[in-house]
């Protein structure tokens, strides 16, 4: 199995162990006397089942990200590093928007307001993280869909 396969499979038992939990809720009560449309017992299997198979996944997958070298780093520094170059591009986009705002004055007496930041040096920087993050990501990607799965 290829890693990313093995993602894929994580995202479709993650959804799938969140029904099951919405399931299993709506069929915890019932009226005294009725059954409940689905098996509390059944479907309290197939979760278990699930949160097995997705804890062997996600053990497998970390252990091989560990191990993947791709540009001199193994994926997870790769990913460490699209995470925290994520949080900082949100941060700058922010400072972009909220620099690029603009104050009415109804009359000429009233406060000007003006910007404290170069917007567009701010996002000449914002653009150049948005490629570097664009480019992680399809390393990253090259990467899931040509490794395999640590077994």
């Amino acid at each position: 199995m290829k890693l990313a396969e093995a993602l894929q499979e994580r995202a479709d038992l993650n959804r799938k162990i969140e029904q099951l939990k919405d399931r299993l809720c709506s069929n915890a009560l019932v009226q005294e006397g009725e059954k409940p449309v689905e098996n509390p017992e059944t479907l309290k299997r197939e979760l278990d089942e699930s949160v097995s198979r997705l804890t062997w996944l996600m053990a497998r997958i970390n252990l091989t990200n560990c191990r993947t070298m791709a540009d001199g780093m193994t994926l997870t520094e790769l990913i460490a590093k699209k995470d925290a170059l994520l949080v900082k591009l949100h941060a700058y986009r922010d400072v972009v928007y909220a620099g690029s705002q603009t104050a009415y004055r109804a009359r000429n007496t009233e406060i000007r307001i003006q910007s404290a930041v170069s917007v567009p040096a701010w996002q000449a920087e914002v653009d150049r993280m948005a490629k570097e993050v664009r480019e992680l990501d399809n390393r990253l990607q090259q990467s899931n869909w040509t490794t395999d799965l640590t077994e």
